[in-house]
């Protein structure tokens, strides 16, 4: 991507007039998107992106620049005048002696998107297509969407390192619209892999196409949802959205550096039910928030964030590491190089507990079972959060009665974590993207079900 002659010279540079750390990222991006609705292709695009990040530290500030022309002077020009910027440490003469960083990858490609035609990744899309609308007479419509991606990145730093790697994803998205009269239901499945094509030959796009449309179709029957405070269990994979959103991003060194947060100065407190365990791990084979290294070339590992509810670990990148004293946990990621890193998610999931999905709904009285979630808004500060719940159903003497529309999730991530009373055996991941100052990233949430034994349901208000 750029010769190691060619990347000292600029870090040199780089640390010219001052700055302590120098670091260069490249990138060199390739993906795919197709779209298609009622059968019918809407929009095929495919492009590539390259780009280099140029970064300087002078004790705990930064400077950021970025270019895509790849020219040695130009690049050199670049990095001595954003060094001018950082006239903060006298010129120190420096030979770079860079340690290729090796690992065994991970989360190899089977076989490789980009040399799989267009005709083939829409035939993927046409088929859940057909699955979706010959699942129900009441499916009116069907969206559905193909993603692939391949990322080469190049990071390199002043201390020696060189680390390289290519990162494979690839996803499909397919939403269903079920319709009767005025009304109009949404069922939504998003499945994604750190693979090649192989994926598809290992989904069931039958299955994944008839959930879609279940969803959308159950929900033509929901009743408006009653609101107030109540029990509610909130079940396995994309569900973890209210633990990474009111959570994990408490747990990210990008507020935690800060004093920000309602996790920061907590390690070794109890901060949550102790019903809770809860980790970030990039090492998981293939998955979605997978990485092999992350931006600034650290392994990624396997952090441990709470242990029976006591706080044990925050997920840090080095410039808030130098801020907090503390090692970078490989959690330092960027949507591209027009970012400057900082420390963010990858596979986070609470562990699975001993209790059961059918013993959590049979010992409540009165509450929401809350199926499948949507999206929502958590303010990361204070942890308070909004969520929708797309496929929900009330709780009656221990039974599930009747299917609930416009049902919203009110309440803090923190005390919500605290009122979990009971943690299932059903494991399951969740995908998803995740926005921060650094950009949007893939991410894993999970967890198994919960039980939360008080919570602010909003109802519709129909």
């Amino acid at each position: 991507m750029l010769h190691p002659a060619t990347v000292e010279r600029v870090l040199l540079a780089a640390l010219s007039y001052g700055g302590d750390f120098a670091e260069v990222f490249v990138e060199n991006k390739i993906e795919q998107n197709i779209s298609m609705v009622k059968g019918e292709v809407e929009k095929a695009r495919s492009g590539q992106d390259f780009g280099i990040g140029i970064r300087i530290f002078h004790g705990s500030d930064y400077l950021y620049t970025y270019t895509s022309n790849e020219d040695e002077e130009h690049l050199i020009k670049t990095a001595r005048l954003l060094s001018q910027a950082a006239q903060k440490s006298e010129h120190r003469n420096k030979t770079i002696t860079f340690q290729k960083r090796s690992f065994v990858p991970r989360h190899l490609a089977q076989i490789d998107p980009r040399v799989v035609s267009i005709h083939q990744k829409r035939d993927v899309l046409a088929e859940l297509n057909h699955h979706a609308m010959a699942y129900h007479t009441a499916i009116s419509q069907v969206r559905t969407r193909y993603f692939d991606e391949t990322q080469k990145v190049l990071i390199a730093n002043s201390e020696g390192v060189w680390a390289e790697d290519i990162r494979v994803r690839t996803r499909t998205f397919i939403e269903a619209i079920a319709t009767e009269g005025n009304q109009k239901q949404r069922g939504y499945v998003a499945p994604g892999a750190q693979k090649g094509f192989e994926f598809y030959n290992e989904l069931d796009l039958r299955a994944l196409a008839e959930s879609a449309a279940d969803t959308a179709v159950r929900m033509l029957e929901a009743k408006p949802c009653p609101g107030g405070k109540m029990p509610v269990v909130i079940d396995n994979g994309f569900g973890g959205v209210i633990f990474h959103e009111a959570c994990g991003h408490g747990m990210e060194a990008t507020a935690v550096a800060k004093g920000k947060g309602p996790y920061a100065g907590k390690l070794g407190q109890t901060v949550v039910s102790a019903k809770i365990s809860a980790v970030d791990d990039g090492t998981i084979n293939n998955e979605w928030g997978s990485l092999n290294i992350d931006d600034e070339g650290t392994p990624a590992k396997r952090n441990v964030l709470i242990k029976k509810g006591i706080l044990k670990g925050y997920l840090v990148d080095k410039l808030n590491g130098r801020r907090m004293g503390m090692e970078s946990t490989g959690s330092s990621r960027r949507q591209s190089y027009r970012f400057a890193p900082t420390s963010r998610m990858t596979n986070t999931y609470i562990l699975g507990g001993a209790d059961k999905l059918e013993d959590m709904i049979a010992t409540t009285e009165y509450g929401l079972y809350a199926k499948t979630m949507g999206g929502g808004s958590v303010n990361t500060t204070t942890g308070d959060f909004n969520f929708a719940v797309l496929e929900g159903y009330m709780i009656e003497n221990g039974k599930l009665t009747y299917p609930v529309k416009g049902a919203t999730l009110i309440g803090n991530g923190r005390q919500t974590m605290y009122d979990v009373d009971m943690v299932g055996n059903n494991f399951l991941p969740g995908q998803g993207m995740c926005g921060s100052i650094s950009g949007s990233i893939p991410v894993n949430v999970g967890q198994p079900a919960l039980r939360v034994s008080q919570l602010t349901v909003g109802g519709s208000g129909q």
